[in-house]
């Protein structure tokens, strides 16, 4: 089983955080997003992944540091990582192309900017799976609409009118990724477009209108990672998955407190320093931080920050910041955002 991971695109709705860091590699509860999703999609599919595929932008970007730390993630769980670089942001479909020579036999295909927790079986009679989730709103979104053997027979996005309330969450499984990759070929020797770009569902269109049998897994959470607000929702709902899993540790045991209290879920990461603190429930903090005179909840702070004198709660906060909450002397870049 291969997995495929485009992962090209910046981000605009996370900034600024975005700005500096790949929003895949934003942590969440530890860990960077897209070692989250590779790693829970390895554990619904329940067999040996071979190769992860990783589809990066500009190497100004997605530099040697970024490479490494998804050897690293494709090399646990006991696979080869083949990185690609798409040089120019023309939509899902062309992303997927960029790793051409990956593309053969049985894949999961996965975009980096979402979260899941799922327990089901492929089915084996079916030549994709698509992963959807019950939504409240399906006009907002794209859905799968089904036949009488709940099979998947159109793809309609953001439908006026009812069509399924089952919704496409990025995730794709190929019982034989190189049929997709045929199509897509198609899509682009005909330069088949949709706002300017070249879509996935224009393959997978024609996968199904040769008769191709495609089904649905349903997931039982879909965590996006879009904007602030929505990520540290995600923090917060993934914090409590891995308090009651029991798997991870989340509180590094060189965590230094000094008349300091947590109240968990929480994640704190290496060499983290508390002073005069309460910190949760809901935070993670990354390695090397300092927080001092403070209350934090419901919030995510980076790596090597310095915050003192703060009361925060819903904060989103980044590496290498000094904050103050008696500040009355500032510098703050383009994007930063007080509130």
């Amino acid at each position: 089983m291969k997995i495929i991971v485009p992962m090209a695109g910046r981000g605009s709705r996370l900034r600024p955080h975005s700005l500096t860091v790949p929003k895949p590699l934003i942590p969440v509860a530890g860990q960077p997003i897209v070692h989250r999703l590779v790693k829970d999609i390895a554990k619904v599919l329940k067999q040996p992944i071979e190769e992860v595929a990783f589809v990066l932008g500009d190497p100004a970007w997605f530099g040697d540091e970024v490479v490494e730390s998804l050897e690293k993630l494709a090399n646990d769980l006991g696979a080869k990582a083949t990185i690609y670089r798409q040089d120019k942001p023309l939509g899902t479909g062309h992303a997927i192309m960029c790793a051409e020579p990956s593309l053969s036999g049985p894949a999961v295909i996965a975009y980096a900017d979402t979260l899941i927790r799922a327990e089901f079986d492929l089915d084996p009679d079916a030549d994709s799976v698509i992963w959807t989730k019950q939504v409240d709103n399906p006009e907002a979104y794209g859905v799968v609409k089904l036949n009488d053997k709940q099979e998947i027979i159109e793809l309609v996005e953001k439908p006026k009118t009812f069509a399924s309330d089952q919704a496409v969450i990025g995730i794709y499984y190929f019982k034989d990724v190189a049929v997709l990759k045929n199509k897509l070929q198609e899509v682009l020797d005909e330069n088949v477009m949709n706002g300017g770009e070249y879509q996935i569902n224009d393959g997978i269109k024609r996968m199904m209108a040769e008769g191709r049998v495609f089904k649905t897994g349903t997931v039982d959470e879909w965590m996006d990672c879009g904007n602030k607000n929505i990520t540290l929702e995600t923090n917060t709902k993934m914090l409590g998955f891995l308090k009651a899993d029991g798997e991870e540790q989340l509180i590094a045991p060189s965590v230094k407190s000094e008349n300091s209290k947590i109240v968990e879920p929480c994640f704190i990461g290496e060499n983290v320093v508390l002073k005069n603190t309460t910190i949760g429930p809901n935070v993670s903090i990354g390695n090397d931080c300092v927080v001092e005179n403070s209350t934090v909840k419901n919030s995510l702070i980076q790596t090597h920050t310095v915050i003192k004198n703060a009361n925060l709660d819903n904060a989103m906060i980044g590496n290498n910041v000094q904050y103050n909450g008696d500040f009355t002397s500032i510098s703050i870049g383009d994007y930063s955002v007080l509130e």
